[in-house]
């Protein structure tokens, strides 16, 4: 059971920090959306498309960091559970691509399909794919998973730094 836990165990301060530095993030997000919807800067549907999927993928990270910092007997266990919040998340980023497109309040950019849609379902796939070779194959796949949580951390990151510049520059009106 040891030899199990060994390759998890080495990726515990990693993940002590990804999983803070999301929780961080995501009360961030709270705080300016809060500001911008005093503000009258938003409009929902660009919401759901936009900032909405930026505090879910920053609780992915949470919840994978979550996952692999947990007291688990064995490598299979874990491996079910990242399978399923890949999945979960594939499944959540097909549903923001169908927002986005309906969404009319805002015309996205090819930066906004990428950052918005595509980069997130790579990495959910991502997580997915390893998540199922993860028994097998423990080290690789924690560092296929750990790149593709810093890849939805980045993610998060860039998006509300869009949805934080949009707001502004919104708010600020054309001499801004």
């Amino acid at each position: 059971m040891e030899q199990a836990l060994s390759p998890l165990a080495a990726w515990e301060s990693f993940y002590v920090i990804v999983g803070s530095s999301a929780a961080a993030l995501t009360g961030l997000q709270f705080v300016v959306i809060v500001l911008a919807a005093d503000s009258k800067a938003i409009q929902p549907a660009p919401t759901r498309a936009f900032a909405t999927p930026t505090i879910v993928h920053f609780c992915a990270v949470l919840l994978i960091a979550a996952i692999l910092s947990a007291p688990w007997h064995t490598l299979s266990s874990p491996g079910i559970c990242l399978a399923g919040s890949g999945l979960a998340g594939f499944i959540y980023s097909l549903i923001v691509v169908r927002h986005a497109r309906r969404q009319a309040e805002y015309k996205a950019v090819l930066e906004d399909w990428l950052w918005h849609c595509v980069f997130p379902l790579i990495s959910y796939v991502t997580v997915l794919m390893a998540a199922m070779f993860e028994p097998r194959h423990p080290v690789s796949s924690l560092f296929v998973i750990a790149a593709a949580v810093m890849f939805l951390l980045f993610i998060g990151i860039h998006n509300a730094w869009d949805s934080v510049t949009y707001i502004a520059l919104s708010r600020g009106g054309p001499d801004v």
